[in-house]
Parts: C-alpha cells; sequence; structure tokens
C-alpha cells in the first residue's frame, strides 16, 4: 500500500520549515503534497526546497479546496492529511497507519482539551462532538480533527460532497459513518500552531453554526425535523387546547402550527430520501 500526505497551506512557510523535515525522516520517500493555498509569503518555495510536490492555486480557494485538489492528485492508496503549521506531529502517523491496518477505513486523531484552541473553540467542538455521537450512535472523540488517514478510493467518494472552506473534516467524518465505513479515533498530541490562525470567530463562528446543522443533514436528516415537527405538533395541540378551554373554538394559530408540523415533516421525510440517493453506489 503506498502512501501520499497532504498538507493544506496558506502563508505557512514557519511551520512547514518545521513540519517537512520531519516529515521525511518518519516516512522517507513518501509522497508529499502541499497545496498551496493562495499563499502570499514562501510557502511554495520551502516546501519546494523540502522536495515536496505543489499544487499552486492564484487565490485562496479555502482549506477543504485544497484538501480536494491534494486527494485528486494523490498516487498513494492510503491518504494521510495534516496541517501545516507545525501543530501535528508527524512521528504519530505510524500509528495511525497502524490503527488503519486493523481493519478500518479512517483514522482520526483525536485531540484533548489541551489541543484546543482556546476555550470557546474547545467548548463548540465539545458540543459537536456530542452532537454527532448522538445521531451516529457512535463515540466520536473528535469530529473537526485535520489529522486523519483514509483509503484512497473510499474518501473519493466524497469528494463532492466536501465544502471549501473549514469543515472538510466534519463533512468527511460523517460520510464515511453514512456510508458504514468504519471509523477509529486515536489520541494524539497537538503543538502549539507556528504562524497566526486562519479562524476568524464572527466570520467562522457563523460557519460553525452551520456545521451544527451539516452534521443532521448530512447523516439522518429526519433525526432533525422530526423532533421540531413534534415540537410544533405539541404547541398547535396546547395551544388548541388553552382556545377550546377559554374561548370554545379552533383558532387559525392553531390550524397554522398543526400544518407548520405536518409540513416540517413531510420536508424531513423528503430530506431523508435525497440523502438516501446522495450515498447511492451504482458499481
Amino acid at each position: 500500500m503506498t502512501i501520499s500526505v497532504i498538507l493544506p497551506a496558506k502563508n505557512e512557510a514557519g511551520g512547514l520549515d518545521r513540519t517537512l523535515p520531519a516529515l521525511n525522516a518518519c516516512l522517507p520517500g513518501v509522497e508529499i503534497i502541499v497545496v498551496d493555498d493562495g499563499s502570499t509569503d514562501d510557502t511554495a518555495a520551502i516546501a519546494t526546497a523540502h522536495g515536496a510536490t505543489v499544487l499552486s492555486s492564484p487565490y485562496s480557494m479555502g482549506n477543504g479546496a485544497a484538501i480536494k485538489r491534494g486527494a485528486r492528485a494523490a498516487k498513494g492508496d492510503i491518504l494521510v492529511f495534516m496541517d501545516a503549521d507545525g501543530q501535528h506531529d508527524p512521528a504519530c502517523i505510524d500509528a495511525l497507519l497502524a490503527k488503519l491496518d486493523e481493519g478500518y477505513d479512517m483514522v482520526v486523531g483525536a485531540r484533548d482539551w489541551s489541543g484546543q484552541a482556546g476555550v470557546h473553540r474547545g467548548a463548540a467542538n465539545a458540543f459537536y462532538n456530542w452532537l454527532a455521537s448522538r445521531m451516529t450512535g457512535f463515540d466520536v472523540k473528535d469530529l473537526t480533527s485535520g489529522f486523519r488517514v483514509v483509503r484512497a478510493d473510499k474518501f473519493r467518494e466524497f469528494i463532492h460532497l466536501l465544502p471549501n472552506g473549514f469543515s472538510y473534516p466534519t463533512t468527511s467524518t460523517m460520510a464515511f459513518f453514512r456510508s458504514a465505513y468504519a471509523v477509529a479515533y486515536l489520541p494524539i498530541p497537538v503543538a502549539k500552531r507556528l504562524g497566526k490562525s486562519h479562524i476568524r470567530p464572527l466570520r467562522d463562528g457563523v460557519r460553525f453554526l452551520l456545521i451544527i446543522f451539516k452534521i443532521a443533514t448530512l447523516y439522518s436528516p429526519l433525526k432533525l425535523f422530526a423532533p421540531a415537527a413534534g415540537l410544533f405538533f405539541l404547541t398547535a395541540l396546547g395551544y388548541y387546547a388553552y382556545t377550546f378551554v377559554t374561548q370554545g373554538r379552533f383558532t387559525n394559530m392553531s390550524a397554522l402550527l398543526f400544518s407548520a408540523s405536518v409540513i416540517v415533516f413531510l420536508i424531513g421525510l423528503v430530506s431523508e430520501q435525497i440523502t438516501a440517493l446522495t450515498y447511492r453506489r451504482d458499481d
């Protein structure tokens, strides 16, 4: 089995200068692809100097877009994704690959609380992990970790689902669970990143909020829509009981709430069928 290591990088010259030598020492001779996402520093030059294949973009397309470009270009049977900012230790790759050999299709490096970038990010990731665990029925240790090894053929099945932004780990993980591919988590240490983070709390906070809904819709939309429909129905029933007792009539608001519960449930039902078609394989 051949291995390709893919590192999305945007202005990560400092991180690459530390990561690539360690990577070459741990996995000599493997294909290393650095996807330069519109960097304005020496990212491409540093990567080339350390023997990596560089895929450069004339402008920034996003972390997910870099992952997709790297996955399409990679020649290996196994894909290793890791950050270029120096947070991920290449020495951990052997342990992830060993876990993959146990029969898994994806192995994710799971961070503990000390590996989170701040209290707010840690709390948000803990909530994502809890929600994903409830949705899938599996113990999701780290939904948003970018350090993972996957079987290339299975990962490429879901490239069309991956967003161009920062939520590619969430999307790929939920897609693997939805398709009954085996996923494992392995604890890893995380160092402090070099350089400035590209996460913006306000802008990306809204995007990460949408991840919550994406988690549900990627795996089983009805698990999101059915409770919402039930809430509308119970509200309608309660309001009808109140107006019947106090006014002796069925109001327009009760009719609207009952209608809303039916509509929301039907939307969830249709979404469930669309999701099933999205993951359908004809081969």
